[in-house]
């Protein structure tokens, strides 16, 4: 079967909403190419939400982050309740929490990539020419673009995996994992727009002459 089939039984089992369908349909390596395509398209588009909306530039991601922090310590605070008070623990007190965290580290790691806080190298790169600085940052960006596609596609099949198989949350009688499973390929997507809207700015830095390389702050705002 020819890539450009595999793309369209890709697009076509997509249409029909049916994870059997879908499951194969991903495993072929058209879902590679159809993956690149959407994550640049998709990613356009999220920077120039990200530019034209300055609100959820700066908070969608920290929101999701912080949210999810306190959803894992409410239920761990009252499962210490619930446990040493009552002599009673919720079932999914030890299943929902570690899948709240992931959601948290996966949005955690696309805003990172916005304030440029995973291993930025910026002390090295301060000392290089102008233009190697610039091909540092292209560099970047082909690494970031690329994991964003690894992610998206293999975590996408996962989620396929989890829902074809029905998969519920351990403790729960009706909560599927793939509703928490389906934030990866989300993170993915928004890895994508960060490293999109990043590299518009290095763009944009470079033909205007302004500074390509900045102190990283872990904490800092966009």
């Amino acid at each position: 079967m020819s890539t450009w089939s595999e793309i369209a039984g890709l697009i076509s089992a997509l249409a029909s909403r049916d994870p059997f369908a879908i499951r194969p349909a991903l495993a072929s390596d058209g879902s590679w190419i159809a993956g690149a395509g959407f994550l640049l398209l998709a990613g356009l588009l999220l920077a120039w939400i990200y530019h034209h909306v300055p609100v959820i530039e700066r908070y969608f991601e920290r929101t999701i982050m912080v949210t999810s922090y306190l959803c894992i310590a409410l239920i761990i605070f009252w499962g210490v309740i619930d446990r040493f008070v009552f002599s009673f623990q919720q079932p999914w007190s030890t299943t929902i929490p570690p899948l709240l965290f992931m959601i948290m580290a996966w949005f955690g790691a696309a805003y990172s990539v916005r304030v440029r806080t995973h291993l930025s190298f910026s002390e090295f790169r301060s000392n290089m020419s102008r233009q190697a600085q610039f091909l540092c940052l292209c560099l970047d960006f082909l690494l970031w673009f690329g994991f964003a596609l690894i992610l998206l596609v293999t975590t996408s099949r996962l989620v396929v995996l989890s829902a074809s198989n029905f998969q519920v949350v351990l403790g729960t009688d009706n909560v599927m994992q793939w509703w928490f499973l389906c934030s990866a390929p989300l993170a993915a997507v928004l890895i994508a727009g960060r490293a999109i809207e990043n590299f518009q700015d290095d763009i944009r830095n470079y033909r205007t002459g302004q500074p390509l390389i900045q102190q990283a702050v872990i904490g800092s705002n966009a």
